[in-house]
């Protein structure tokens, strides 16, 4: 199959390999209708069963930007949206029924950590930084995600810094599983993809299904926790500084 949308491209091959492609110039910044049709888009196919693994990526600049602060900051009232949009996308990458590779190029920010941070594989170009400017933007969350790919006292400086990790810092960690140079990412991520889709689909389904259950921490759970103070900070007025200030490209004066 292939389906063209806001949000990118869907692509089903022979070999039951979907692409997802997030293409949203200029920097893969997603709105609330994005974040949504991107996990329908996702969850379709995973719910496909002639789809064996689906490779998340991107075309651009880099992977994603994370949510559209033009609109937030235009639309106090989006807060809610985009909560509820992330939410749905990271949760159906994670739930996905089949594996997702991410392959990650350029910069992976904010809801683009939470979207990689959820996937079963990630494999990136060695041109790929990570990193949540969430406490420069008024915001928190995919704190919980963040930390699936680094370890914890790393992903809290990180979190408190706004300091990025590149690629081979994670394939350090094993978060990683490959760096690549930029014009071999796709190959490689369809190389690892075809392996899977070679094995039987029944059995990596129900590989995917019990590895979800094992997982120790529940990431829809503390993702939804870190929300709630996303929106306590929205409410508290200081996230409209920290916005404008992102749009006017300068610093941020807070009073509190």
């Amino acid at each position: 199959m292939s389906e063209t949308n806001d949000v990118g491209i869907t692509r089903t091959d022979s070999e039951g390999i979907a692409d997802v492609v997030i293409d949203v110039p200029p920097v893969n910044a997603l709105n609330v209708a994005g974040w949504f049709e991107l996990a329908d888009l996702i969850r379709a196919a995973g719910a496909d069963p002639e789809v064996r693994v689906v490779i998340l990526r991107a075309e651009g600049k880099g992977f994603c930007a994370g949510v559209d602060i033009k609109e937030l900051q235009a639309d106090p009232q989006a807060i809610i949206g985009v909560n509820r949009g992330c939410y749905a996308a990271f949760a159906a990458v994670y739930e996905c029924e089949v594996p997702v590779i991410a392959a990650v190029h350029g910069f992976c920010l904010g809801g683009g950590i939470g979207l990689a941070g959820n996937a079963d594989i990630v494999i990136a170009s060695d041109d790929a930084t990570f990193g949540l400017p969430e406490v420069d933007r008024g915001a928190l969350g995919a704190a919980t995600h963040l930390a699936r790919l680094v370890p914890q006292h790393r992903m809290r400086a990180m979190v408190y810094t706004g300091d990025k990790a590149t690629a081979e810092e994670l394939r350090g960690y094993g978060s990683v599983a490959k760096v690549v140079p930029r014009d071999a990412l796709v190959r490689e991520a369809r190389a690892l993809a075809t392996t899977i889709a070679e094995k039987s689909p029944t059995i990596i389904r129900r590989a995917k299904e019990s590895l979800n259950g094992i997982d120790p921490v529940d990431v829809k759970r503390s993702y939804r926790y870190e929300q709630g103070f996303t929106y306590e900070l929205n409410l508290s007025g200081v996230s409209d500084e920290a916005r404008q200030a992102f749009i006017d490209k300068r610093d941020a004066k807070f009073t509190k």
